[in-house]
């Protein structure tokens, strides 16, 4: 992954101003939303509106489009809408509900070229969630925690106790086959302290960013889940270290007290490698 997906930020289609305005957000990605944000009796209309707002430039950010749900009256329209009128703009297509990998084929043969995004919201989605994981037209998953908590009628809780065997299930299927995994949204979107929490548990499970429904939830998202300075000096100082011990014929280094391996130069060199790519993504 050379691209940063700390943020990633949903905007209704229906919504010109909004997108407009998310063209100088610090997201590191955009979900233009054609399926839950958007009342039915507008769903035609947001399409023509994000065609137009996608015909800007939107920097660096990567440009995701969620349609409807192919069991829907709208789904099949969106991507063919996706793949003829956004082809070239839209850097990705994400589809709600996965439940399996076939539910990714129907789209993948409606839109040939641009690359796909699940929804995991679901039992049976996360149940499959390897298969999923495995398609070879996708490239993201998207955690729907809301959707999730209503199937298993769970109540919240800080921890989110209830939905780790499901959380877990994804971010293995992701990490086996090499995806992009984003965490699912926090709803009290005036509450820093529950969403620094939640960002901070997501990112420590291994998690490469959350999906966001305000802008004032940006800054948080995108520092939680970015390296911080000491873990920046230490993947340099265990780089270094390394390099000194193997210069003398020797397998490990000793960092701060700690073992040094193999394996934990290879994680350094990828937290460097994520500390430049977002400076870059800044500058």
């Amino acid at each position: 992954m050379s691209h940063p997906y700390r943020s990633v930020l949903y905007i209704p289609a229906a919504n010109a101003r909004a997108m407009e305005k998310a063209r100088d957000l610090p997201a590191d990605a955009i979900i233009f939303d054609l399926e839950d944000a958007v009342a039915p009796d507008e769903k035609i209309a947001a399409r023509a509106a994000l065609a137009v707002a996608l015909a800007s430039d939107y920097g660096a950010r990567v440009r995701i489009v969620r349609i409807n749900g192919f069991a829907t009256e709208w789904g099949q329209d969106d991507a063919r809408f996706c793949a003829e009128a956004l082809a070239g703009r839209a850097d990705a297509v994400l589809i709600p509900k996965v439940d399996s990998a076939a539910d990714l084929d129907r789209v993948a043969a409606l839109i040939p070229d641009t690359p796909l995004w699940a929804m995991i919201e679901t039992p049976l989605g996360m149940l499959n969630a390897a298969g999923i994981a495995a398609h070879p037209r996708l490239l993201g998953m998207v955690m729907g925690t809301n959707d999730l908590a209503k199937e298993l009628n769970s109540r919240f809780r800080p921890d989110r106790l209830p939905m780790q065997a499901g959380l877990g299930l994804c971010l293995l299927a992701a990490k086996a086959h090499g995806k992009v995994i984003v965490d699912g949204v926090f709803n009290a979107f005036k509450d820093d302290d529950g969403l620094r929490a939640e960002c901070e548990q997501g990112r420590d499970m291994g998690f490469d960013g959350k999906t966001l429904i305000h802008p004032a939830q940006l800054a948080i998202a995108n520092k939680a889940f970015a390296p911080t300075e000491a873990e920046i000096d230490l993947a340099r100082r265990q780089i270094a270290a390394f390099d000194a011990a193997k210069a003398e014929g020797k397998g490990v280094a000793v960092v701060d007290g700690k073992i040094v391996e193999n394996l934990h130069v290879d994680t350094a060199r990828l937290t460097l490698a994520r500390a430049e790519a977002i400076a870059e993504l800044a500058g």
